[in-house]
């Protein structure tokens, strides 16, 4: 009786253990995604920053309209 209360924890905790070791792949993905959003969204913001400011030489507000 003994013996296979110790199978069955020596197999809950290899189970635990799998499940702990998938949870870390998981968040180091979730980490490694958030970290690449975030240099897209400041690169993002840094265009419109610029774009707003009318310092670019491209695009509509550098154009002159067609009738001109």
């Amino acid at each position: 009786m003994t013996d296979d209360r110790l199978v069955q924890l020596e197999s809950k905790f290899a189970f635990q253990d799998i499940a702990i070791e998938e949870l870390q792949k998981t968040v180091h993905d979730q980490y490694l995604m958030i970290e690449k959003l975030e240099k897209t969204v400041q690169s993002l913001a840094d265009r419109f920053k610029t774009f707003a400011a009318g310092d670019n030489e491209i695009g509509p507000a550098g154009e002159k309209p067609p009738h001109y």
